[in-house]
């Protein structure tokens, strides 16, 4: 009965991780964190140079391992912002993301609401700088799912034959399949500063489900779904008119897990008025990894092509881990996309490049 539930927690936590860490279940992460401005801090809502932004990111995880039932990640979002006085903005926008984990079909779903406030600090419409400070927050709601009928139980295991015999009663007496809908909220800073087009520097921080909301599947029980902190900075050095190099890191942590991913994507544009530019680099991401301690977890591969109004960008984990000789070192492959429609040159606000 409750005693097999031992056998079950170590099946489980092989399926509710994102990534090869400690055995517990974290919020999912992008390797492409800087494409996915609403999912990395609520105050990156509005930051952009455009009228309005949409944004769809999906990653693929552990496909050489897990075959049709890979870790999947989409994450789609929608932004606009509006001046409320002189060079101060109001932000607002809307995202979605669904995650789904493993063959027991774990799978988290969650829907947010979000405003920002951008204050400018220093420069104007015609100085050397721009400076600004954002706060930003997101309300939603969100809801976690499990296939029990996937997952096996010690009083499955035929002992004498050596096999699992399904067709057997598992000894457990599960009530729900999904949790409630529970309510969700995050808050962020961000602060950068613009010295020339393609000068800049900006930092920011947030924290996500600051309610700290139950996430448990039995009646009854209570399980906290933990606050994770995010602390990430980066910029754009330039090196000629055509090209600089963008360097980021992003350092997440959640319970006693922890998670980081830095590098950077070297630019190079043609400079004209219906500008292309394209973007490549290499990152790392590292993890604390049950008694190893923090390691390098993978090495990330980046290209993006950008085309006046339209960023693609596509990315690939190249694992180094233990796990290594398990996938061969086959990671996830991830994709980004982003349209940003201009603004008017009275609305208009100059935003670095992520």
């Amino acid at each position: 009965m409750r005693s097999n539930i031992t056998l079950f927690v170590g099946f489980c936590l092989c399926c509710f991780l994102s990534t090869p860490r400690e055995a517990q279940a974290q919020d999912p992460r992008f390797s492409q964190f800087y494409a996915a401005p609403t999912e990395l801090n609520p105050a990156m809502i509005g930051v952009y140079e455009g009228k309005f932004r949409v944004v769809a990111n999906y990653r693929e995880l552990y496909s050489s391992i897990l075959a049709s039932h890979p870790f999947r990640t989409i994450a789609a979002s929608f932004d606009m912002r509006q001046r409320v006085q002189q060079q101060d903005y109001f932000g607002f926008g809307f995202s979605v993301l669904r995650d789904d984990v493993g063959i027991s079909q774990f799978h988290r779903t969650k829907a947010n609401l979000g405003a920002s406030f951008m204050k400018q600090l220093g420069g104007s419409r015609y100085s050397m700088y721009d400076q600004y400070l954002v706060a930003g927050a997101q309300l939603g709601f969100g809801q976690h799912g499990l296939n029990w009928q996937k997952l096996w139980f010690s009083e499955q295991f035929n002992t004498d034959e050596g096999f699992i015999d399904t067709s057997t009663p598992s000894g457990e007496n599960f009530d729900k399949q999904t949790t409630g809908l529970y309510l969700d909220f995050n808050a962020g800073l961000l602060w950068y500063i613009l010295f020339d087009d393609h000068l800049s520097l900006y930092a920011g921080g947030a924290l996500h489900h600051l309610n700290s909301p139950n996430v448990s599947f039995l009646e009854g029980s209570e399980d906290n779904l933990s606050t994770r902190w995010t602390a990430h900075a980066g910029g754009e050095i330039p090196f000629t008119r055509e090209l600089s190099l963008l360097p980021a890191v992003a350092v997440m942590g959640q319970n006693t897990y922890f998670s980081t991913t830095a590098g950077g994507n070297f630019r190079y544009t043609n400079r004209e008025w219906k500008e292309v530019a394209i973007r490549a680099g290499v990152w790392a991401h590292l993890s604390n990894q049950l008694e190893s301690g923090v390691t390098m977890d993978a090495v990330v591969a980046t290209a993006i092509l950008e085309m006046e109004r339209w960023n693609f960008g596509i990315s690939y984990d190249i694992t180094t881990s233990l796990l290594a000789s398990a996938n061969n070192s086959r990671g996830a492959f991830e994709l980004s996309f982003s349209y940003t429609h201009p603004a008017q040159w009275r609305s208009s606000v100059k935003c670095p490049n992520f």
